[in-house]
């Protein structure tokens, strides 16, 4: 394991991947109720953490056959020689029965060495690497009970050595139930042992929400929770304690799509953007307009229906960057493909940043001639893309919005792009008269064609009367940091917004929140 703190690994919280990847051995308890994602995660781990001749997965509560149906992924060769089977490892171990066993120390001579390791220890005096697994723990309760498979496992570690293991347990209960055993001794035997006296990482997944007064023993504790977001599965994984690690989050949305384990809103702030370059369009289907993310394609059946309105009501801590990972790309698919955009910004939406952000993948006498921003405080500007409606009364505003709408149409009339924060209409002029205007805009809009895209924030008085004009409508909230989408009309699931792994920022995609 050679992660080093902070670093990502798949979709694994960092501050795990570092815990893990600490000197010496850790032990973490995964907790939480049943169909939280336990499991899912306890294999996730066995992949993006441990090594391939050493990480071990004991499953106790279902046969490996039936992991395999579950989790078709673990298939793979190398993936198969880390699930044990408990019931496989038992007859294993019956079937070597026969063979001699090294002697053991008397119990006398084994408490002389472990007083001799505890002295050494209180002088400083660290041990070199374990080549033998300590089993002293774990022969005190094989006289109470044979527990062959964990002896498996034991002997698969020291073979290891001394090379740091990961030892999954799954579950904790599924051994100490088989063996009449107190999980408090069985985890203290793991601790003592593996952890402490082997340098092996052990992670057990307990079937129960609660750990039962356990915690004291591991070093790290992690629960996962499912809950219902207006009828729409969610799952939070908590980082109770890791010890000797700094917790940057403490909290992680996850998901266990095409099943496999994801904590969402991983390295949201450090994402890789792309390189500054021409933005390949993505083609229009029939009577839609692509909304530049093929995931959101998808989802809408082809993009956005021409001539609709489409809303998104954004929650009150959802920020402009986790919103505008929508919009950006439906921006840059018009202006790469010669349409306009003319958008009214909500309040702390800046003209300078979305021309900056644009002109990044579309030429910049593309942008200043295609796209028009009505600025309702300015008198004046330089800008050529910013129209100073301050300055303007009724009449000679009328005319400057005909004026920008064949500005960004251009001459060939081509439909373009009606973004309006609403936010910005209601306060500057009082619900009523902003939703009679908006309502002749959708006559309109209907008519030529073009792409109407709403953005609603939380308390505005236009939200249920703009809502009945809609063709679509959205919410984009933020769940444990993860910004995520889903839709009201059409019904969709919770679908989380991210910038596309492979290609960087701007481009995007949706990943299904399960």
């Amino acid at each position: 394991m050679t992660a080093t703190e902070g670093s990502t690994v798949g979709g694994v919280p960092p501050e795990v991947v570092a815990f893990l990847s600490g000197k010496g051995g850790r032990s973490l308890i995964v907790k939480g109720g049943a169909g939280s994602g336990k499991t899912t995660f306890g294999l996730e781990l066995l992949e993006r953490v441990g090594q391939p001749t050493r990480s071990f997965y004991l499953s106790t509560r279902v046969g490996d056959e039936a992991l395999y149906r579950q989790f078709p992924w673990l298939k793979s060769t190398e993936m198969r020689t880390r699930v044990l089977d408990a019931a496989k490892l038992f007859l294993d171990a019956i079937q070597s029965s026969g063979k001699p066993r090294e002697p053991e120390l008397p119990e006398q001579e084994q408490k002389k060495v472990r007083a001799g390791r505890e002295v050494l220890s209180s002088f400083g005096q660290e041990r070199g690497p374990p080549t033998r697994v300590d089993r002293a723990h774990l022969q005190a309760l094989l006289k109470r009970s044979p527990m062959p498979e964990v002896e498996n496992v034991y002997n698969r570690i020291e073979k290891a050595l001394p090379e740091k293991s990961l030892l999954v347990i799954d579950s904790l209960e599924g051994v100490t139930h088989k063996y009449g055993l107190e999980m408090e001794e069985f985890v203290m035997a793991l601790q003592k042992d593996l952890v402490e006296g082997s340098n092996t990482d052990v992670v057990m997944i307990l079937e129960k929400p609660e750990a039962g007064g356990i915690e004291y023993l591991v070093d790290g504790l992690i629960s996962i929770q499912r809950e219902e977001l207006d009828e729409r599965r969610v799952r939070h994984m908590r980082l109770e304690k890791l010890r000797a690690t700094n917790i940057g989050r403490a909290r992680y949305a996850v998901t266990l799509n095409d099943g496999r384990f994801e904590a969402l809103g991983i390295g949201m702030n450090n994402h890789v953007a792309a390189a500054a370059g021409p933005w390949k369009p993505i083609t229009d289907a029939e009577r839609f307009y692509s909304t530049g993310i093929p995931d959101f394609d998808k989802l809408l059946g082809g993009g956005f229906r021409r001539g609709s309105f489409n809303a998104f009501e954004v929650d009150v801590n959802v920020g402009i960057d986790d919103y505008y990972m929508l919009f950006t790309p439906t921006f840059l698919n018009f202006l790469s493909q010669g349409r306009g955009i003319i958008a009214v910004l909500a309040a702390g939406e800046s003209p300078e940043k979305l021309r900056e952000t644009l002109v990044r993948h579309v030429p910049t006498n593309q942008f200043d001639t295609r796209v028009r921003i009505p600025d309702y405080t300015a008198n004046e500007t330089e800008d050529p893309y910013i129209l100073p409606m301050a300055r303007f009364g009724r009449e000679e505003a009328m005319r400057a919005m005909v004026t920008a709408e064949k500005a960004v149409a251009g001459p060939d009339r081509k439909p373009f792009i009606e973004y309006t924060a609403f936010d910005t209409f209601e306060s500057l002029m009082g619900d009523q008269v902003a939703i009679r205007m908006y309502f002749q805009g959708v006559s309109r809009t209907k008519h030529v064609g073009n792409l109407g895209i709403g953005l609603l924030k939380p308390g505005l008085l236009v939200s249920s009367e703009i809502l009945n004009m809609m063709d679509t409508y959205f919410r984009i909230i933020n769940i444990d940091n993860a910004p995520c989408i889903y839709g009201i009309r059409p019904r969709t699931t919770l679908y989380a917004i991210s910038p596309d792994p492979e290609k960087g920022a701007p481009h995007a995609t949706l990943t299904p929140v399960v």
